[in-house]
């Protein structure tokens, strides 16, 4: 993948798929359940679509599966809802004077599409350019798996990922490509499996055509 086809691709979803808005769409008592709670009541909702659907919730095999999916959807793949699990950025004084581009490629994206609840499962490409600090490479994963877990469209997940990034930075100079597969495609409606939706959002210096691009080439190398 070059640079000329990244910069070409990058597509939105669909316009009735898109929100204005950058924060994830939430009550603002959301968070007054606490955990245990919510797993309880998830499982005793999920164990009324099983049955409804004709499953026998009495089979050694799904008697457990409501508590599952409830414990997975608080504890792990929607856990990015709750922001008391938002990474803490560790940065450092960058006593190098390095001040080209950092750039980390293909960090795993694992999220679910907010229309379906079905995955959206892809890589993430973060830049920056150091203001006199750098952070802890581990931080950059963990800010995009923080995004990624809960509920998502892919236009929203690529701002929240450079907002934050901006915000542990303290620079606008920060650019986010993202290129991942949309179960809501591939295994239902048109059930399309070889497509692609890539999304891209740059701030500060990236704006400028010859850093975007030497940004590009780094991650379609």
């Amino acid at each position: 993948m070059n640079e000329i086809t990244i910069e070409h691709d990058v597509m939105h979803l669909e316009q009735d798929h898109y929100s204005s808005a950058l924060d994830t769409p939430m009550r603002a008592n959301a968070f007054d359940m606490d955990d245990d709670t919510k797993i309880d009541l998830i499982a005793q909702h999920f164990a009324g679509i099983m049955e409804v659907l004709g499953m026998d919730l009495g089979d050694d095999s799904l008697k457990d599966t409501p508590q599952r999916v409830a414990k997975m959807y608080v504890k792990e793949i929607f856990s990015g809802l709750n922001p008391a699990n938002k990474p803490k950025p560790t940065l450092f004084k960058n006593p190098y004077q390095y001040n080209q581009m950092l750039v980390e490629r293909n960090i795993a994206v694992f999220s679910n599409c907010e229309h379906h609840f079905v995955p959206i499962v892809g890589k993430a490409h973060v830049g920056y350019i150091s203001n006199g600090q750098v952070i802890g490479l581990s931080k950059l994963n963990r800010i995009v798996q923080y995004c990624s877990q809960r509920p998502q469209v892919q236009e929203r997940l690529t701002m929240q990922i450079a907002n934050m990034l901006k915000e542990a930075l303290g620079t606008e100079d920060v650019a986010v490509v993202v290129d991942a597969h949309h179960h809501c495609v591939s295994s239902r409606g048109i059930k399309d499996a070889g497509s692609t939706t890539l999304t891209a959002e740059y701030g500060g210096q990236f704006l400028n055509p010859e850093t975007k691009n030497e940004f590009l080439k780094y991650i379609g190398s």
